[in-house]
C-alpha cells in the first residue's frame, strides 16, 4: 500500500549522487585551473556555476525531506550528508575564488598535489554515495571510506610540506599569505570529504 512512496525515497539517492558528481566536476575543474592560471577568471566562473548547481540540489533535498513521510535513511543523516557534500563544493569554490581575486600567477607543486588528492577523494566520495542504494553489501562502501580517510591523511602531510616550503622559500610576504590560504582551503576540502566518509560509515553500521 505504500508503493507510491518509493519514487520519492529513491529521489534522495539520486540527489546524493547528483551532488557527488558535481563535487568531482568541481575538483577536476580546479585541478585544470592550476594548470591554466592565465584563464583563472573563466575557470573560476565554471566552478561557481557548479557551486550554484550544488546549492540547488541541497535545497531540493531539504525541501523533499520536509515533504515526505517515509525516508530511506534517518532524517538527521540525510540532512548531515547533503550538507557536508555541499560543503566540499563550497571549499573548492572558495579556493578558486582566492586564486582569481588575489591574482595568483603561480602555485607551488604542493598545491597541485593537493588538488590532485582532492580529485581522488571526490571520486571516492562519489563511489561511496552510489553504494548507499545497496546497504546489504557494505564491504565496498567501507573500503571507499577507508581510502578517503587515507587521502585526508595524505592531504594533511602535503599541507605541512607546502606551508613549510612557503616559509623557507617565499620572500614576498603577500604572496606567502595568499598561497598559504589557498593550500589551507584545499586541505579543508579533504577534511570535508572525510566528514562525508564518517557519516556514510555511520549509516552503513546502522542499516547494513
Amino acid at each position: 500500500m505504500f508503493g507510491f512512496l518509493k519514487p520519492k525515497e529513491n529521489r534522495f539517492f539520486e540527489l546524493f549522487e547528483g551532488l557527488a558528481l558535481l563535487i568531482v566536476q568541481a575538483a577536476e575543474e580546479f585541478e585544470d585551473l592550476l594548470s591554466d592560471l592565465p584563464h583563472a577568471d573563466t575557470r573560476t566562473k565554471a566552478i561557481k556555476d557548479i557551486e550554484h548547481k550544488a546549492d540547488n540540489i541541497t535545497h531540493e533535498t531539504i525541501e523533499l525531506l520536509h515533504k515526505v513521510f517515509i525516508t530511506p535513511l534517518d532524517r538527521d543523516d540525510i540532512h548531515r550528508l547533503i550538507s557536508k557534500l555541499d560543503d566540499i563544493v563550497d571549499f573548492i569554490d572558495a579556493a578558486a575564488q582566492r586564486i582569481s581575486l588575489f591574482g595568483i600567477t603561480y602555485v607551488p607543486s604542493e598545491a597541485k598535489s593537493l588538488a590532485e588528492i582532492c580529485v581522488r577523494a571526490s571520486e571516492r566520495v562519489l563511489n561511496a554515495v552510489k553504494g548507499l542504494k545497496n546497504l546489504k553489501d557494505p564491504t565496498q562502501i567501507i573500503a571507499e571510506c577507508v581510502e578517503i580517510n587515507r587521502l585526508e591523511n595524505e592531504g594533511d602531510q602535503m599541507l605541512r610540506q607546502g606551508i613549510a616550503k612557503l616559509f623557507r622559500e617565499e620572500t614576498d610576504t603577500r604572496n606567502l599569505i595568499k598561497l598559504k590560504e589557498v593550500i589551507e582551503l584545499l586541505e579543508t576540502v579533504t577534511d570535508r570529504c572525510e566528514d562525508v566518509a564518517n557519516i556514510i560509515e555511520g549509516i552503513v553500521l546502522e542499516y547494513a
